[in-house]
């Protein structure tokens, strides 16, 4: 039995299958973790959800910004963004059935036995990990709920950017989204940054990257995150693990097979498409 963790797969349908061929994935035997952004950018939202679903209990997820960026644009509070390639998805006759399952899904993964944690941006260092479950599941539960479009509609907004237990209402779950789905960077007290998105070799100071200052999480958990495919899986610390290396974006789909840190990569489809003109910048 075997854990396969996956970075953002972000609609990229055909790289994910292959990957998942590759390293014998074999459900109902072994477990796959996914580190959210699972759809929009690539050609394949639809069917990567379809697929995912399918699995039942042999995946965990995590929710990114563009997946919950895909619930606002379906409850009618956000803009379709043609370059997100997510119109199929949206007119599909299982949409309805797609998108309550999506909204399901949490927002952190943790594995006692395995002292692992995923979430899609990381740990703000602010948090130890009961404050951090104790968060995700505040709005997992909104998401759940009938009202999870007034959340949808406050979700956007880069303030408040520093943590504090008194944070109450719509700003408690706007700064708990941010941290835990669109988080980069942070001050040297653990104050997030969310307007800087450059390697870290070219942040200004004093911004330093969420997982170079020590926090209670990963001191004591492995830590696997998405979302920054500029770092190309490179430059974390030893138990920190940062899967996204921008397969939508002509690079890679990387896989980290947990019981021996084996790694395994899929290139991109996407270079014909790159070739073409479009221009590939993350966000």
């Amino acid at each position: 039995m075997s854990t396969y963790l996956i970075g953002d797969v972000h609609g990229c349908y055909d790289e994910l299958v292959a990957l998942l061929k590759h390293v014998e994935f074999t459900p109902g035997k072994d477990t796959l973790w996914l580190t959210g952004d699972l759809v929009a950018r690539g050609p394949g939202s639809l069917e990567v959800l379809r697929y995912v679903r399918s699995l039942g209990d042999a995946v965990r997820v995590v929710l990114g910004n563009h997946d919950l960026h895909l619930l606002a644009v379906y409850a009618g509070i956000s803009r379709n963004k043609p370059k997100d390639r997510i119109t199929p998805l949206l007119e599909a006759p299982d949409a309805d059935e797609l998108i309550n399952w999506l909204r399901r899904q949490p927002l952190l993964q943790v594995d006692e036995e395995k002292k692992l944690v995923m979430a899609h941006a990381g740990i703000t260092p602010q948090w130890d990990l009961q404050t951090a479950m104790g968060c995700a599941r505040d709005v997992e539960a909104v998401l759940a709920s009938d009202s999870y479009p007034l959340f949808l509609d406050a979700m956007y907004g880069d303030m408040p950017n520093n943590w504090s237990s008194e944070l109450t209402g719509l700003a408690r779950l706007r700064f708990i989204t941010n941290a835990l789905t669109r988080m980069r960077y942070c001050f040297p007290n653990g104050q997030l940054d969310m307007f800087c998105k450059d390697t870290p070799e070219n942040a200004p100071a004093p911004l330093k990257p969420w997982f170079a200052i020590p926090g209670p999480v990963s001191q004591n958990y492995s830590i696997v995150f998405g979302h920054w495919a500029s770092l190309e899986g490179k430059g974390t610390p030893e138990n920190v693990y940062g899967l996204d290396t921008g397969c939508c974006w002509g690079g890679t789909l990387t896989c980290l097979r947990w019981e021996d840190k084996a790694f395994f990569a899929q290139p991109s489809n996407r270079q014909l498409d790159l070739d073409e003109g479009e221009t590939a910048v993350a966000s």
